[in-house]
């Protein structure tokens, strides 16, 4: 335990009543040699907001003292949220009037001043600002006679930014560009900046997912330094590298992924044992053994912790020379990895694994789409091109088949969402908004990727080695509980809903409500009721997956816990896990687990925004034109539709003119007051693009009858 987390224990104890500096130093022991750092220990601590200095110059935690430490979720309208950092605490909401200046991000302290009766949620203001988020903005110039403003992409950041003549830097009314904050907002007074980039005009092609880019600091260049320390990488594997390997390139390996992909790093082999079992190896590129732990190539990939998938490129976590090339398990060339070995029975069980480091030669590189139609529609010309691997794609599916029925036993939760494939022209315009299919090749890769992170999270948990999990702990009882009301409106209900919770009673559901019209809301707000996944130093579970252990080992090439991972890995099998090494390891994955949380929070944000944009574009071409769709979600102000293609858009109230409808919050439903008609999640009806706002990515429909 740190001498940190030590002084935050001893004041969470109920004995503790808040101390001055000399009074602390006196309970916990400290030596007066050490007084000067000790008092800067605290300096420290209080600036991190780990614990809290009063007027009276006391020291206590946050939590005891009625404050709450978190990041600030802006809203539009003005008013905020406090996202706390102690995981079980319940968001504040926080009032427009005592926002006190903090911005959409801002790590702050706000005072708890009352619990809002009606919606049991805690109402309070911000009373200090740790650490400033939004350095920089990107937004829209808008230009007048003596002064600029830039109003900002991010509907959050609900104010716009002032910008003195002096300080334009060139840029034109309506030009998108990024500016740097020199003043910062108070209660009366907006912030300041300086346009430091230009980045186009908004209605230029391209400038749009620049300045999301831009928004959530994305960048596809290197710096010179991470550029020139790879230039000495080899682009093929060598000799020596072979040594100490275990040699498995006779071994016949496929890789199964989508037609586009280009940083292929897992590969999967197959055989049929003599006693029944199957022998499953998954073999991942062993990125670990060119990205050097403390080189500027490490710290730049730390930095990122992801790839981030935008709807018109990659945003890689490591430069393409290895992403794309010597960490890219590619057909017919050698390749270094790490290869886990299980044998599997017939119940799915894992009998016993092998963990190595291994050279491979994959012998064919497969997409999804041609496996899917060798095995769900015996296509006659890629079964005969693909002859001597058929076999292994049957027994590929037939094991597939026994671990997920392996993991439906024991309760694991299978949201079968339909996600999007936005596709573009050379522009960068949207022609086409489909549904990206999940077939049988794309499961059976699933499956064995689950199983060998299960494997190894568990083989290293017994091993009580520092490592990196991916957790997703027990959801909240009380939002389970208001799921549970809401389902019954449906004529559902969960199945022993008490204090424990297991996901078997969310997964029966799941399969009550499959091909019903309602299916896709009710699995919305299921995963909304769950907590999200995050990864930990602890080893917490895994609540949706059912499992005990879990962890990301499969794709180090855009993740870095699965690279942190296979460092830990390659050091035990080389003897190097001593006690003293171990120890250093034990502060380091704490971090990894919480940069790589933040970061994935971050690719997903801006994933989701540029196909939201590029959704928006889509149906601003076809206002007038008539769809079919289906009620997602009905609310005070109108309802939602979501057209087969999975983009949704709202019906507003005021534009419902054949009655004048209520909304009833208990049920879900709008309701006529006269002719009594009701409209309801689930029901499919036919609407007409009204308008598109591109900007605020928001799509207004009109019912059709």
């Amino acid at each position: 335990m740190t001498i940190k987390e030590r002084i935050v224990e001893f004041m969470r104890t109920a004995a503790y009543n808040p101390m001055l500096e000399e009074e602390l130093m006196e309970a916990l022991e400290v030596d007066q040699k050490e007084k000067t750092v000790f008092f800067k220990l605290l300096d420290d601590m209080v600036a991190e907001g780990l614990i809290i200095k009063t007027r009276k110059k006391r020291y206590g935690v946050p939590e005891r003292m009625g404050l709450i430490v978190g990041y600030l979720q802006g809203h539009a309208k003005g008013f905020g949220f406090i996202i706390s950092d102690t995981i079980d605490v319940e968001d504040v909401f926080i009032p427009s009037n005592l926002m006190n200046g903090g911005m959409h991000r801002d790590r702050v302290i706000a005072r708890i001043n009352q619990v809002n009766t009606s919606t049991k949620r805690a109402e309070g203001e911000i009373i200090r600002i740790l650490e400033r988020a939004n350095k920089e903005i990107v937004g829209t110039y808008e230009d007048s006679r003596n002064f600029g403003f830039v109003v900002p992409d991010d509907n959050k950041i609900n104010v716009d930014v002032f910008i003195p003549k002096a300080d334009r830097n060139g840029a034109n009314h309506g030009d998108k560009v990024v500016c740097e904050i020199v003043e910062w907002p108070d209660q009366r007074r907006n912030p300041e900046g300086k346009i430091t980039e230009v980045l186009g005009h908004r209605n230029d092609t391209g400038t749009d997912i620049l300045a999301i880019m831009r928004k959530f600091k994305l960048t596809p260049e290197f710096p010179y330094e991470v550029e020139k320390e790879i230039e000495g990488i080899s682009e093929t594997v060598e000799e020596e590298d072979v040594a100490k390997r275990r040699d498995l390139r006779d071994v016949i390996m496929i890789t199964i992924d989508g037609a586009d992909a280009k940083d292929l790093d897992d590969a999967v082999s197959l055989e049929e044992l003599p006693n029944g079992n199957y022998k499953l190896g998954v073999h991942i590129a062993d990125v670990a053994h060119y990205v050097r732990e403390g080189t500027e190539l490490d710290n730049e990939a730390l930095k990122r912790a992801t790839s981030v998938y935008l709807v018109d490129r990659v945003i890689p976590m490591l430069p393409k020379k290895l992403s794309n090339g010597i960490c890219s398990l590619n057909p017919q060339v050698d390749r270094l990895a790490m290869s886990v070995f299980m044998e599997i029975d017939k119940r799915g069980k894992v009998v016993s694994h092998e963990i190595m480091e291994s050279v491979i030669n994959i012998n064919e590189r497969m997409i999804y789409e041609d496996v899917s139609d060798i095995l769900e529609h015996q296509d006659q010309d890629l079964i005969h091109k693909y002859k001597p691997l058929i076999q292994h794609f049957k027994n590929m599916e037939e094991l597939s088949k026994i671990l997920r029925n392996r993991r439906e036993t024991r309760g694991a939760i299978d949201f079968d969402f339909d996600e999007a494939k936005v596709v573009l022209d050379n522009k960068g315009r949207p022609i086409d908004v489909k549904k990206y299919e999940r077939r049988i090749a794309n499961r059976i890769i699933e499956e064995f990727m689950l199983v060998c992170n299960e494997t190894v999270a568990e083989n290293f948990y017994w091993m009580n080695a520092p490592f990196v999990y991916r957790v997703h702990e027990e959801p909240n009882v009380e939002k389970l509980e208001e799921f549970n009301k809401f389902i019954h409106n449906f004529g559902y209900h969960l199945k022993g809903m008490t204090n424990e919770v297991h996901p078997k009673m969310l997964q029966e559901l799941l399969k009550k409500i499959q091909g019903q019209k309602e299916e896709t809301v009710i699995s919305t707000l299921m995963l909304r009721s769950l907590k999200k996944a995050r990864y930990t130093s602890d080893n917490l579970g895994h609540f949706g997956l059912a499992a005990k252990y879990y962890c990301h080992f499969t794709s180090p090439i855009r993740r870095y816990p699965d690279l942190a991972i296979h460092r830990i890995i390659k050091e035990y099998l080389q003897g190097k896990l001593d006690d003293a090494r171990q120890q250093k390891l034990k502060g380091a994955v704490g971090y990894i687990a919480e940069q790589s949380s933040l970061r994935e929070g971050v690719a997903d944000e801006a994933e989701r925004e540029t196909e939201d944009l590029k959704k928006a574009e889509y149906m601003a071409q076809r206002i007038g034109e008539v769809f079919e769709g289906i009620i997602s979600s009905v609310t005070s102000f109108g309802m939602f539709v979501e057209l087969d293609n999975t983009i949704e858009g709202m019906i507003r109230l005021s534009s419902l003119v054949d009655d004048y409808y209520i909304y009833d919050s208990e049920k879900h439903i709008l309701i006529g007051e006269r002719r009594k008609r009701i409209f309801r999640i689930g029901e499919i009806v036919n609407i007409q693009v009204a308008k598109v706002d591109i900007k605020q990515r928001e799509i207004d429909f009109n019912l059709v009858e």
